[in-house]
């Protein structure tokens, strides 16, 4: 599966985005139609610390599935989108095997 990263307005570390990799691969396993994805980090304006943005977009045949998170770190963003993503597949999955 190929993983696209965007960061807006600050350039990524390469173990962040072998992290983001590996996590996002991961959904490959739970459900083997996934096309591709796209991953966007962004940093929110404003005071609270909690400015950490992930978006992951997961291309899948019919309607692609969005999760986006907020947190103190990336990879805490990444990890609840991911967890949010897996929900979804296995909604997605389900209507499927029926």
């Amino acid at each position: 599966m190929k993983v696209s990263i965007n960061s807006v307005k600050f350039k990524t570390d390469s173990k962040l985005e072998s992290f983001i990799n590996e996590k996002v691969e991961k959904l490959s396993g739970v459900y083997d139609g996934i096309l591709g994805s796209e991953v966007t980090l962004k940093l929110e304006n404003g005071e609270t610390p909690d400015n950490k943005v992930a978006e992951i977009r997961l291309l899948i045949k019919g309607n692609d599935l969005f999760a986006r998170k907020q947190s103190d770190t990336f990879e805490e963003a990444t990890d609840s989108a991911i967890s949010a993503l897996r929900k979804q597949l296995g909604r997605h999955k389900g209507k499927f095997q029926k």
